[in-house]
């Protein structure tokens, strides 16, 4: 059966459109296979660092030591008698002068002990003044005739044996005065009270050290070292000493005195550094700081402390920079400085360029942009 005319051209046109639809939809699906297959090149984005240039910092290394100022000569002052403190005369700071009482223990005891002396020396002049009357009796009796010689010398003996009795008692009477004497703790030299060891109602031991006195004069920087430095201190003939509360104020000093056993606890060893010109606001008490030069060694580079990478307990190191390319390399650090920096002794030249900040975002051989802030 034959189709008419127009009906033929409409079946046509919706062929048309069948195939073209088809032929649309193969050219998609090419292209997103395309695309599947062969993705666009990501473009690296390379990271602006912040870096500087390694230069020697013009000080040489060294150490430094805290210390307290010191007077030179200090006296431990204690009790030569047991007893128990019933008064107290000093505080901390204060200006004692030669034969002030510091302390004074209950002396009630020593007191009796005291009379006890005092009665046995009278009684002991009462029998000498019998034997001594006994004696010139019995001279004249051995003059006349009427005793014998013998019977003398008995009497003679008696009166030896009272002098010795007198000298024996009033001996025991000075003992005794002393020992009163000793209930006062006096100063023995004009300081400053730095030390109080023990308080009104403590029953304290001959011997024990109850007061400590600076005594007037020099002053001295005390400072703890361990063992490993003390012989190359022996060789250091000046030094600078600051003050923590003298932030303006060094001056030079030198080791006085080095001790010759070190600290049960601490290990270390007491060293008396002398103050060549000791300012006048300084202070007993005082914390000092005491830098020492080592003139041994080389001067180092200083690089700020967040251009070091560390993780753990590697080695610490720096990011060198080389042609816009990073390289992790290995330092030996030294001494911190006040202005967060540290020492680099070796593994670093003057000179080379190194990133100091973000130093733990960086990995090896990645490229890098220097043109960030520098310093």
């Amino acid at each position: 059966m034959q189709l008419p005319f127009g009906s033929a051209n409409i079946a046509r046109k919706k062929l048309y459109l069948t195939l073209a639809a088809i032929a649309g939809l193969c050219i998609l699906g090419g292209v997103l296979w395309k695309e599947h297959n062969h993705p666009q090149a990501v473009l690296k984005e390379i990271p602006v660092v912040r870096t500087t240039v390694a230069g020697a910092s013009g000080v040489s290394q060294g150490y430094t030591y805290s210390g307290e100022v010191r007077g030179r000569y200090e006296s431990q002052l204690a009790f030569q008698v047991n007893g128990k403190i019933v008064k107290r005369n000093v505080q901390l700071g204060s200006t004692v002068q030669t034969g002030d009482v510091l302390m004074q223990i209950d002396a009630k005891d020593v007191v009796q002990t005291v009379n006890n002396y005092s009665a046995q020396v009278d009684s002991a002049e009462s029998k000498l003044q019998l034997a001594e009357s006994d004696l010139k009796r019995y001279r004249e009796l051995l003059e006349g005739g009427a005793i014998s010689q013998s019977q003398y010398d008995q009497y003679l003996n008696a009166y030896k044996v009272a002098v010795a009795g007198v000298r024996q008692t009033q001996a025991q009477y000075a003992q005794g005065a002393n020992q009163l004497d000793y209930t006062l703790l006096k100063a023995d030299k004009p300081g400053v009270v730095s030390g109080i060891s023990a308080e009104i109602g403590q029953v304290v031991s001959a011997g024990q050290v109850i007061v400590t006195v600076v005594q007037d004069g020099e002053r001295e920087v005390e400072i703890s070292v361990p063992e490993n430095r003390i012989e190359e201190l022996r060789k250091v003939e000046r030094m600078q000493v600051s003050f923590w509360a003298l932030p303006n104020v060094t001056v030079d000093g030198r080791v006085r005195e080095i001790s010759p056993m070190a600290d049960q606890t601490t290990r270390t060893f007491k060293v008396r550094i002398s103050l060549l010109n000791p300012p006048p606001e300084m202070k007993l008490g005082m914390t000092a700081t005491v830098a020492i030069a080592d003139n041994t060694a080389q001067q180092v580079i200083s690089i700020p402390v967040a251009a070091v990478y560390q993780t753990g307990n590697t080695t610490p190191a720096v990011w060198v920079v080389t042609d816009g390319t990073v390289t992790l390399r290995s330092i030996q650090t030294g001494n911190y400085g006040n202005d967060n920096t540290i020492q680099v002794i070796s593994g670093l030249r003057q000179g080379e360029r190194i990133v100091i900040a973000g130093v733990h975002k960086l990995t090896e051989g990645q490229q890098v942009n220097i043109g960030g802030e520098s310093l």
